[in-house]
């Protein structure tokens, strides 16, 4: 009786984990290390982040002022497009509504291009940007994010694949339309649901 119970215990356990994995994915305990190049190096005393494109006024930060923005901690699932997921890890950094109040978009803005070191950038549309979980973090369970994920600050958009969450992060382009990003430009799917498999291709 008792092995029964555990079994059906373990069970559930396995179903619960299963409903959070998209179609094709697979679990891991480690953040597989995956990117094209190699790893940028960061001076912080030159650093900056941009805010920029249909803005009434741009705005750049130093690293010193980013880092005096307030921050929080969630809990979330990521994603990757080749196929891995990760579950229930905390991530810390700053709100995408904190950035937000430091701009005034113009009219016409209906998506943001993230842009990163060596010329990586990623595309979304305003609806996907500005969901209330979404933020730019440089902390994953209590430890700073190593370079080769993205240090010091990478984007964080947990419900679309992961190539969308932009490492090395330098800016972000508001723009009337969507153009392709970096990967986007090789085929990769122009929005990334997950839960679509919305892996590659335009259409």
């Amino acid at each position: 009786m008792a092995f029964n119970f555990f079994r059906r215990k373990l069970n559930e356990r396995e179903q619960a984990v299963a409903d959070r994995l998209p179609p094709g994915q697979y679990l891991t305990e480690k953040w597989p290390v995956l990117h094209y190049g190699n790893v940028p190096r960061v001076d912080l005393a030159t650093w900056s982040f941009t805010l920029d494109g249909l803005v009434k006024k741009p705005v750049q930060l130093t690293y010193e002022e980013f880092k005096k923005l307030p921050r929080r901690t969630v809990k979330a699932d990521v994603h990757c497009v080749t196929r891995w997921s990760l579950l229930d890890s905390e991530w810390e950094g700053v709100a995408v509504a904190e950035v937000m109040k430091l701009v005034e978009l113009g009219p016409g803005a209906t998506h943001v291009m993230a842009h990163a070191e060596h010329g990586f950038s990623s595309n979304l549309s305003l609806d996907d940007f500005l969901r209330d979980e979404n933020m730019l973090v440089d902390v994953r369970n209590g430890e700073p994010i190593a370079p080769e994920h993205g240090w010091p600050l990478r984007l964080f958009v947990p419900h679309l694949y992961f190539w969308k969450s932009a490492k090395w992060l330098r800016g972000l382009e508001f723009m009337h339309g969507d153009r392709p990003g970096f990967w986007e430009q090789y085929g990769y799917h122009m929005r990334g649901d997950p839960w679509r498999e919305e892996r590659n291709g335009w259409q």
